[in-house]
């Protein structure tokens, strides 16, 4: 079972089906993408674009490393 690190959390990579692309937060509150589990949706906040980017990023690389 692959998992990954992401803000406190550990993820199934293998529960994951769907990851949003990067959008503006409520309220301006930084950058957010989210991530629907089987059964769950998890929303990560950044306070940069650049960092949410990055996160994104590495979670769709860890993915597909699985």
């Amino acid at each position: 079972m692959k998992t990954y690190e992401l803000k406190g959390y550990t993820l199934v990579l293998e529960k994951i089906v769907f990851i949003s692309a990067v959008f503006t937060a409520d309220h301006e509150e930084g950058k957010q993408f989210n991530v629907r589990m089987v059964g769950d949706m998890l929303k990560f906040k950044f306070p940069t674009h650049e960092d949410a980017v990055l996160a994104r990023q590495l979670l769709v690389k860890a993915m597909k490393e699985a």
